[in-house]
């Protein structure tokens, strides 16, 4: 296998493990608690560290080897979810949830801890990984390697992972966790076998304030850059707020169990996997510019249509058309800031990036709880379920009209940009 091969069958694994756990996390959370804030609080813990951790990622992964970095960042997402796993199994069987409050107030809380260290690992681990591969790829190839890269990752992530951990969960509560585990040693070791020096070159001086303020005015100085970062933002707050809404949606207003839920996310996956295998040709016939403002403008109708969706079917359908246009945006973003960062900032403007992208996300989780808590003093339950969809398409509809013209003003006079005299390929870089 090469370099490129083992890195992607590793984050593969790791990316089966998430989406086992994608469900597991807020399935085993509604089976402690019926309170929607509550229920969130566990993916607010998960993404959380993108928050808190993400400016830190960014000075460590420009001063360490990024291939140590993700090998100590599985480690430490494997033993949390070997924990977790034996501290379920000594739980059962579960009482029942109520509708305030939390069954089992002990193993609550050390889902909560267990997320945030799995959270704050994955900030780590994505920023390396993220900034590890333009060392493996030629430049020229980076969406070609983004999309078999984030394919490879839904087909464990949405397709595969929902799906698995729907019947694991249906077979015993602590096997997702326990195959999380698992698949964190594996890849683990595939990572390990990725030969070659990953460590960017080192600054004179070694002082975190002054390289915080280097990645933080090149980000500034970077009119698209900049746009990318915060429209991001502000997408990921609204998707937010529609994760831990469309748990309970599909639990409540459609009547679904959890393999049904696992089809419905491993139907978006498959949206998704077509867009990383397609998204190329599709950003080389409308250009970057169009094709990040055309999958912008898919969200607000998708949002809608995920609270009117009749049923299964219906809903997986909008969830294909949904992860196609989100995984198409995230080729265009990702390889610009790929190509247009120096190798020696990467870490941490690809950091700051990700906070101003990511650090919205327990925003929106908040904001959907909380917004499900005040509509139900107004409208039945059942209406006050899809509230934080028609939240998200209104925000989303805003979104396009405010960003539209930055978008193409951005790439217009951005035009290509030239690889950096730093961007050689290959794994001995």
């Amino acid at each position: 296998m090469t370099p490129f091969s083992r890195f992607v069958a590793a984050s593969g694994l790791t990316n089966l493990g998430d989406g086992v756990a994608t469900l597991a996390w807020a399935w085993l959370a509604t089976h402690l608690t019926r309170d929607p804030m509550l229920v969130a609080s566990v993916p607010v813990a998960l993404r959380l560290p993108w928050f808190l951790g993400a400016v830190p990622a960014g000075l460590v992964t420009d001063r360490v080897d990024r291939r140590h970095l993700i090998l100590w960042m599985d480690a430490v997402r494997a033993a949390a979810f070997l924990i977790v796993t034996l501290a379920v199994w000594a739980s059962l069987p579960l009482s029942d949830a109520p509708e305030r409050g939390v069954a089992m107030p002990w193993l609550f809380a050390l889902l909560l801890i267990a997320a945030l260290v799995v959270g704050l690992a994955e900030v780590f681990r994505d920023n390396a990984a993220q900034t590890m591969l333009p060392a493996l790829v030629p430049h020229n190839t980076l969406e070609r390697a983004n999309g078999r890269l984030w394919s490879v990752e839904l087909v464990g992530n949405q397709l595969a992972g929902p799906a698995m951990g729907a019947l694991l969960i249906a077979w015993a509560l602590p096997l997702p966790f326990g195959l999380n585990a698992l698949a964190y040693a594996i890849a683990l070791v595939l990572v390990w076998q990725v030969r070659g020096s990953f460590r960017p070159e080192a600054t004179k001086v070694r002082n975190w304030r002054r390289e915080l303020r280097e990645g933080f005015d090149f980000l500034a100085g970077a009119h698209l850059l900049r746009t990318l970062a915060l429209i991001t933002g502000a997408w990921n707050l609204l998707f937010s707020m529609v994760t831990i809404a469309l748990v309970l949606h599909v639990q409540e207003n459609l009547g679904l169990g959890a393999p049904a839920y696992g089809l419905i996310l491993s139907a978006g996956a498959a949206g998704g996997i077509i867009g990383g295998l397609w998204g190329g040709i599709v950003v080389r016939w409308l250009g970057p510019g169009k094709t990040a403002q055309w999958m912008l403008a898919v969200s607000a109708p998708a949002f809608l249509a995920m609270a009117l969706a009749s049923g299964p079917v219906t809903l997986a359908i909008v969830m294909v058309a949904f992860q196609f246009s989100g995984i198409v945006w995230n080729m265009v973003s990702v390889s610009y800031r790929q190509r247009f960062i120096p190798n020696a900032l990467l870490g941490r403007v690809n950091s700051l990036y990700r906070l101003l992208a990511w650090g919205m996300m327990p925003v929106g989780l908040l904001l959907s709880g909380l917004s499900v808590r005040l509509a139900e003093h107004v409208v039945e339950r059942s209406v006050a379920l899809t509230v934080p969809f028609g939240l998200a398409a209104v925000g989303a509809l805003a979104l396009v009209l405010v960003g539209w013209r930055a978008l193409g003003r951005g790439f217009a006079e951005t035009g290509t940009v030239r690889p950096h005299s730093r961007q050689e390929t290959g794994a001995s870089a």
